[in-house]
């Protein structure tokens, strides 16, 4: 089985294939604000590498948040685009289950994203990787409280976070992502959607 990843939840680019647990390309690139300009052209580029075509692909699981509004929505369009196209399924798997599966700690996993005003994207999995603090949009001050109610963690977060001293720097592990999702429940792309977990700006402004 040949599956498609792609993750553009961030400024960064993290994609691959892979076929019967190898990974036969990647990429890991930041772009910033010209993800969206190559975002495709690098997807297509593992195509190129691997000499295989979009139809070759039995699988794609895409990230769907939390993270960049404007990244989630680049991902998701190029993987329904896809699927929708040429029949391929398609799964969806968050951001925070990509960082904690991508860790190689032994301890309870944070994985974490700054989402700006003292306030972040987390979620808290057991050693086993099973889910104790669902993943949410939440206070740093309410995560923390949280925190102090475990003995041993460790926080996975590309952003610099200073306050947390026990943090891990998140490398996604694409193969073995693609290895605990391969199985997952294909949808319909038309019902592959952003999970943003919390209102946009311009959503939260029409409440105020």
């Amino acid at each position: 089985m040949r599956i498609l990843y792609i993750d553009t939840s961030s400024s960064y680019l993290y994609a691959g294939i892979a076929e019967d647990n190898n990974l036969l390309a990647e990429v890991k690139k930041e772009f910033g604000t010209s993800l969206s300009e190559e975002a495709l052209p690098e997807i297509v580029s593992l195509f190129t590498k691997t000499n295989l075509t979009a139809k070759d692909i039995d699988k794609i699981i895409v990230v769907n948040g939390p993270g960049s509004f404007t990244g989630i929505r680049i991902g998701i369009t190029i993987a329904k685009v896809y699927a929708w196209s040429l029949n391929i399924p398609i799964t969806t798997i968050t951001s925070l289950e990509a960082m904690m599966l991508s860790s190689n700690t032994n301890k309870i996993k944070v994985p974490m994203i700054d989402a700006r005003r003292r306030y972040v994207f987390s979620a808290i999995y057991n050693e086993n990787n099973q889910v104790i603090l669902k993943p949410q949009h939440i206070k740093m001050d309410d995560l923390n409280k949280e925190l102090e109610k475990l003995s041993d963690y460790t926080i996975i977060a590309k952003d610099e976070l200073e306050e947390y001293d026990n943090k891990e720097d998140y490398n996604p592990d694409i193969l073995r992502i693609i290895n605990y999702f391969k199985d997952k429940e294909a949808i319909n792309p038309h019902g592959v959607n952003p999970d943003y977990l919390k209102l946009t700006e311009a959503e939260e402004s029409k409440l105020n």
